[in-house]
């Protein structure tokens, strides 16, 4: 049975008429909630390293903490409905990488992971991909929807990564900006939850229109050959 029934609003956009299904719909809840469930796993490790960091129970408990993340952000990024596709799956190959990186440090070396990346600032050369994605999906919602807290998140992630890799950035300047990061990031996802759902979805003539120029690129690619 078909998703669209006769009561579905027809939406105006900017190359023709659609319609926002259920699935649309559950694609954008599953966005959010894995968003919510990554946000809770950052703000509460990042609370344990702040608060007892050197305690070796709890950096197993961070590092758990930090792979729940890791999955959550990986599910966000394939529901997340970005216009560009490469830039939507460039995103995604750095999650990829950035995950690949900490399964290999974490099998790799006897220490847990989070104390690894944080004596060894070189390894954020690999597992820094992660957070360049998801930097990508603060640089996204602060340009769609102007939201003031991924206008600093946007700038702060890669800071505290660069001040922490070149060992520029004293401690307690790290210590602020991950908390304060740690904050607006729960910020950030609750307040996903008070847009209405098609915000989230966009414009899905633009994705139609897009997928189309596309097909019609291989098609022509093909004939030339």
């Amino acid at each position: 049975m078909s998703e669209v029934t006769l009561e579905t609003p027809i939406y105006f956009g900017q190359f023709g008429e659609y319609t926002i299904t259920d699935r649309d719909r559950r694609e954008v809840i599953f966005y959010r909630s894995t968003l919510t469930i990554a946000a809770v796993c950052f703000a509460i490790g990042s609370g344990l390293a702040l608060w007892q960091g050197a305690n070796p129970i709890v950096q197993q408990a961070i590092a758990l903490l930090y792979g729940g993340f890791c999955l959550s952000l990986g599910v966000s990024l394939f529901f997340i409905h970005i216009y560009m596709a490469p830039l939507h799956r460039l995103l995604q190959v750095f999650w990829l990488v950035g995950t690949v990186a900490a399964v290999d440090m974490a099998w790799q070396q006897s220490e847990p992971l989070v104390a690894y990346i944080y004596n060894h600032p070189q390894s954020l050369w690999a597992i820094g991909f992660l957070f360049a994605a998801l930097t990508g999906i603060y640089f996204k919602e602060a340009f769609c929807f102007d939201r003031l807290e991924t206008k600093f998140l946007t700038p702060l992630v890669p800071l505290l990564l660069v001040g922490h890799l070149t060992g520029l950035m004293p401690v307690v300047g790290e210590q602020i900006l991950l908390a304060v990061w740690a904050i607006l990031f729960l910020v950030f996802a609750a307040r996903k939850w008070q847009q209405d759902l098609s915000a989230d979805i966009g414009d899905k003539s633009v994705f139609e229109y897009l997928r189309g120029e596309r097909e019609e690129s291989v098609t022509s690619f093909r004939i030339g050959d």
